[in-house]
């Protein structure tokens, strides 16, 4: 993979670790408030860590020569 979508690739996967920390966060305050069932901004958070997981998957596809459409 060229140097440039690696590096995006790497951004992005310090992005959906970030994105889990928020979520493990959103997490302990409901449950520190007695809050039953996943918060509904925790749900989101989640979604777009795992969005993100998803394109940076995408961009290291590139390695072998695939593409997503194959």
């Amino acid at each position: 993979m060229g140097g440039e979508l690696d590096g995006l690739a790497d951004r992005l996967d310090a992005i959906s670790e970030e994105l889990a920390d928020l979520a493990i966060d959103r997490l302990k305050g409901a449950l520190r408030r007695g809050v039953s069932g996943r918060p509904a901004d925790e749900k989101r958070i989640t979604q777009a860590r795992r969005a993100v997981e998803k394109a940076a998957h995408i961009l290291r596809g590139f390695d072998d020569g695939r593409s997503e459409d194959d």
